[in-house]
């Protein structure tokens, strides 16, 4: 059925999420069942772990962890590239089924503090991924530094040098420029390859920097930029091509994390990830280019079996007063006090309301 606003419902394969951290210990219990609440069930599983999964047995165990915790979706695991990473290891775990490596130059985001600060060392490593056919998936900002004119704010601009010199070197080898916040990182990528795409999360597309300044929930790494960045991402998140897609970064803090004097990078977007993404795309006027966007494009690039409805399908329903939770609750630990407050997360646009919201599965 349609109104004068267009469809009222839409029925869509389950999505696919390529970028979403699922923590670990409590956080993990907590929020890895909410993948399907949000209406995924294919998740790109970041690494950046305490410590960081540097070995294809410490992916392999995470990804037992993780479904068991959520039996009805498909986990692709990552390593966290770092001087362990050698070509043989990546031939060990290409063999292991093991999907992409992450980059994250040092210190930039949360637990980076293992990260790169010269990637030509790597180049071995990066030989050996294209040689197995796995995906590069590069955080792509560059390390602040006041020396140098580098500041949050233009980070990701001055790394791009960096993604077209890589693809420069290794023409074959799939790489994901993840979570572009500028127009400038929407460009390059379009100017690259067929080899080269890019992850695009819900909040980037939602915010500008007025949005996170003074607001910490909205805080993440790297921050929402200008209007005319997120007019751009907009527009080619719309516009269907086919090397750009949804990698939700979705980043889960517990609140006192994000409150305290120095907040933690993080935006939390995991079991509201549909409605945010139909509620945008209903915006823009292009709710039919959003299976493109969250399924179609990222599951091509990554090689996977094209969805399909008669596979299990989401239906999402307009709605006025779809309410964002002011927080969740993350699982208590068995030491915790029973006279203490719980921890929570406070999500993405908390409190607010969204137009669409998921009524069905199957």
């Amino acid at each position: 059925m349609a109104t004068d606003k267009g469809p009222e419902t839409i029925t869509l394969p389950w999505a696919s999420d390529f970028h979403c951290h699922l923590r670990q210990g409590t956080m993990m219990e907590t929020v890895t069942p909410m993948v399907e609440q949000g209406g995924v069930r294919t998740v790109l599983a970041m690494p950046n772990l305490t410590p960081p999964l540097t070995k294809t047995q410490m992916a392999l165990d995470y990804g037992k962890q993780l479904q068991k915790l959520a039996p009805n979706v498909h986990f692709i695991l990552t390593l966290y590239l770092n001087p362990d990473l050698t070509p043989e290891e990546i031939a060990k775990a290409a063999a292991s089924g093991i999907t992409a490596v992450k980059v994250y130059p040092s210190g930039v985001t949360t637990n980076s503090d293992w990260g790169v600060l010269d990637l030509k060392q790597y180049y071995p490593t990066f030989a050996a991924m294209q040689e197995h056919n796995m995906v590069l998936c590069l955080h792509g900002e560059c390390p602040s530094d006041s020396e140098k004119g580098i500041c949050i704010l233009n980070a990701e601009e001055r790394f791009l040098a960096t993604l077209q010199e890589l693809h420069r070197e290794f023409p074959k080898l799939r790489i994901v420029l993840e979570h572009a916040t500028t127009k400038a990182a929407v460009d390059c990528v379009k100017s690259l390859g067929d080899t080269v795409a890019c992850t695009i999360t819900a909040h980037h597309l939602h915010i500008t920097v007025d949005d996170w300044a003074g607001q910490p929930h909205h805080f993440c790494k790297p921050v929402a930029k200008y209007p005319t960045d997120r007019d751009a991402l907009r527009e080619i998140a719309v516009s269907g091509h086919p090397r750009f897609f949804l990698g939700s970064d979705s980043a889960p803090h517990p609140r006192r994390a994000k409150q305290g004097e120095k907040p933690a990078a993080g935006v939390f977007t995991t079991p509201l990830l549909m409605p945010l993404m139909a509620t945008l795309f209903d915006k823009l006027g292009c709710l039919d280019k959003l299976e493109g966007f969250v399924s179609t494009n990222g599951r091509a690039f990554y090689q996977l079996p094209p969805a399909s409805i008669s596979d299990g399908s989401i239906t999402l329903t307009r709605t006025a007063d779809l309410q964002v939770p002011a927080t969740y609750v993350i699982q208590e630990s068995a030491a915790k006090s029973a006279d203490s407050e719980p921890d929570t997360i406070v999500p993405f646009m908390a409190g607010t309301k969204l137009s669409w919201s998921i009524t069905s599965t199957q």
